[in-house]
């Protein structure tokens, strides 16, 4: 199976910093062993340079995509036409996780976010508790 990783959720676990829910961190414990992969939206990584850049996550852009590349269980998503057009039908007031909703979305896979207010989006399926 395949899910996406939203932005606090690639941080948290990349640093092993923070709290991840128990179904998103079973999920993330057993992806090698059950053949599982992790998307992450290229806008995740987007946020992730800026948000470091203003220290306020301890992962840099640098290590995330170092540890994106020393493994294959996970898959970079970039934007496409197909991804913004999805966009269009997804209501949410923050650009950045608009367009990770889209992705998801766009995908039809779940997403791993501890943002409760993605399932109030239709479409979307939000694991993390």
């Amino acid at each position: 199976m395949q899910y996406l990783l939203d932005t606090v959720a690639v941080v948290r676990h990349f640093t092993g910093s923070g709290m991840i829910g128990r179904a998103a961190s079973e999920i993330l414990d057993s992806v090698e062993r059950r053949g599982d992969l992790l998307a992450i939206s290229v806008v995740s990584l987007m946020e992730i340079l800026y948000l470091f850049e203003k220290g306020r996550v301890p992962l840099s852009l640098s290590d995330a995509i170092e540890q994106i590349d020393n493994s294959a269980k996970y898959l970079i998503i970039n934007l496409t036409p197909e991804i913004l057009e999805t966009a269009s039908s997804v209501e949410f007031y923050e650009l950045h996780d608009r367009l990770i909703l889209a992705t998801a979305k766009w995908l039809g896979v779940p997403i791993l976010s501890s943002d409760r207010a993605f399932q109030d989006v239709p479409g979307i399926h939000v694991i993390w508790k």
